[in-house]
């Protein structure tokens, strides 16, 4: 029993109970909701540990629901993993910026999903080691997962904090989208190199209203890296 609780959003019966059975064989707490206004209610009852969510819902869809949750503050660090029979690349990019942390194509296997859940988990919980982190009014503390910059709090989601921990800890060095996932992600996690783009993007829209999004800096052919300097 992992004692993780997931909160199933899917309209397709048939594909809703396949799942939660296979998440419950895994060991598994499952919530189950067919729209966005019945997972909306499980989770005025309780935050999950992750949320599997459909892309096509009834009414509201599941891209909607997914910005509503990165919106509200009990809910933006929970990470998303969305579902959805949509696979071209723009789609997935889609999904990613809605503020999913990973992207699962149907028909899927019940073994891939339960491994990228565990990945998605692992890498949504924080580092203990680097303790307090600070760079010219940047601050990171991974005991309290905080963020603040000039001393105005930032929220971020829990890969784009990941993310930045690793830029502070390492500043100065260039690394590569592949170094990134192997450092950032865990090896093995399956997820793409433009992946990394996304959740870079996605961090230096943070960061941009106290300015710190230079930081964060492309180095052509290369990567990226954390750096003060311009």
């Amino acid at each position: 029993m992992t004692g993780k609780r997931i909160l199933l959003v899917e309209d397709e019966a048939a594909i809703r109970e396949m799942t939660a059975m296979a998440l419950e064989r895994a060991g598994y707490l499952v919530s189950e909701a067919e729209d966005a206004i019945q997972a909306e209610r499980l989770l005025a009852d309780g935050v999950p540990d992750l949320i599997l969510l459909d892309w096509m819902l009834p009414g509201s869809s599941g891209i909607e629901l997914a910005r509503r949750l990165r919106r509200e503050e009990y809910t933006r660090e929970v990470p998303i993993i969305m579902l959805t029979a949509r696979s071209e690349e723009d789609d997935r990019i889609r999904g990613l910026d809605s503020g999913a942390d990973d992207y699962v194509s149907k028909p899927f296997s019940p073994r891939e999903l339960i491994a990228r859940i565990k990945a998605v988990i692992r890498r949504a919980s924080p580092e203990q080691g680097e303790g307090l982190l600070e760079v010219e009014g940047l601050s990171l503390d991974s005991h309290s997962h905080r963020v603040s910059a000039n001393g105005q709090r930032l929220e971020m989601g829990p890969t784009e904090f990941r993310l930045l921990q690793f830029f502070m800890a390492h500043p100065e060095r260039v690394y590569s989208r592949s170094q990134l996932l192997d450092m950032v992600w865990s090896r093995g996690s399956f997820v793409e190199e433009r992946t990394v783009d996304v959740h870079i993007r996605r961090l230096r829209k943070v960061l941009a209203d106290e300015g710190y999004d230079r930081y964060i800096q492309t180095v052509r052919g290369a990567g990226y890296r954390f750096s003060s300097q311009v």
